[in-house]
């Protein structure tokens, strides 16, 4: 059975992926720091306040998720600004399981400087988003890859944005986004091409997902005051599908180091039926 380790698999576009891959048959690997309902850590994005109400979602509740589907589920905690945190869990999961198939960097820096105007964040939180969002996806990926490469077969999937390419429609707070997300996102984009042109020839697939605008649950809670509805948002139901697909079909072979834009995609392909957008 292969398997999967997802990052940010408590809620959102994790958990989404997490049960899509479960239903094509992997046993699923969760990552993220809301192991149990209810846990309470800051997750507002401005500095001018802070908000530590729980979120929906965890760990917990997606692995009961994925085990209503048939399929074995690993909980396992990771922080990604603690790169102790990443090497242990891949550590348990390869010495439980024996074999990571897929990786699915799927989360992101969740905290003050997202959303704040580029004078008004301190350096070290822009530090801390690029290693969040760029340096703990390139630290799973050295620690993953070598397995793959041992058994000539493997797929990376990066949840990108964006935000890693294209210009914010207004100022951080105002339905844009702060300069530590776009620069991190931006980084994050190059990864899955630069790892297609090397491993390609080893057996060894690495894909973006840039998903657009999607109804999560920390958007609908936290994000309506920077000027996003979430009610305008595809259902993460769309990258899980995107995901699954990138994993099980053979056309995905052709697509080495591509990035998906993930609602077009879903939507030529009717990857979600009854959704079009």
């Amino acid at each position: 059975m292969p398997v999967a380790l997802i990052t940010g698999a408590s809620r959102g576009i994790g958990k989404s992926c997490a049960l899509y891959l479960a239903e094509a048959g992997c046993d699923v690997a969760l990552g993220a720091r809301t192991m149990v309902e209810g846990e309470a850590r800051e997750h507002s994005s401005t500095l001018k306040k802070s908000d530590t109400r729980p979120l929906p979602g965890s760990l917990e509740t997606t692995a009961a998720l994925v085990e209503e589907r048939g399929q074995r589920a690993m909980p396992v905690y990771m922080d990604l600004l603690d790169r102790g945190s990443l090497e242990a869990a891949v550590e348990r999961v390869l010495g439980e399981w024996g074999a990571i198939d897929v990786l699915v960097n799927n989360g992101r820096y969740i905290g003050p400087g997202h959303m704040d105007l580029f004078m008004d964040t301190p350096i070290e939180l822009l530090e801390q988003q690029i290693e969040a969002n760029v340096i703990a996806p390139m630290v799973l990926s050295q620690r993953v890859i070598p397995q793959m490469l041992e058994r000539g077969k493997g797929v990376i999937i990066n949840i990108t944005s964006g935000a890693g390419y294209g210009d914010p429609p207004g100022p951080a707070g105002d339905g844009g986004w702060g300069m530590g997300y776009g620069v991190s996102k931006g980084g994050f984009h190059r990864i899955a091409g630069i790892l297609g042109v090397e491993l390609g020839g080893q057996g060894i697939r690495a894909h973006n997902i840039q998903p657009g605008f999607v109804a999560t649950e920390r958007m609908a809670m936290d994000m309506a005051e920077f000027g996003f509805d979430a009610s305008q948002g595809a259902p993460p139901d769309v990258v899980g599908a995107v995901a699954a697909w990138l994993v099980t079909d053979p056309e995905a072979e052709s697509m080495n180091g591509q990035n998906i834009e993930a609602q077009d995609f879903c939507r030529e392909r009717n990857l979600v039926p009854g959704w079009s957008g």
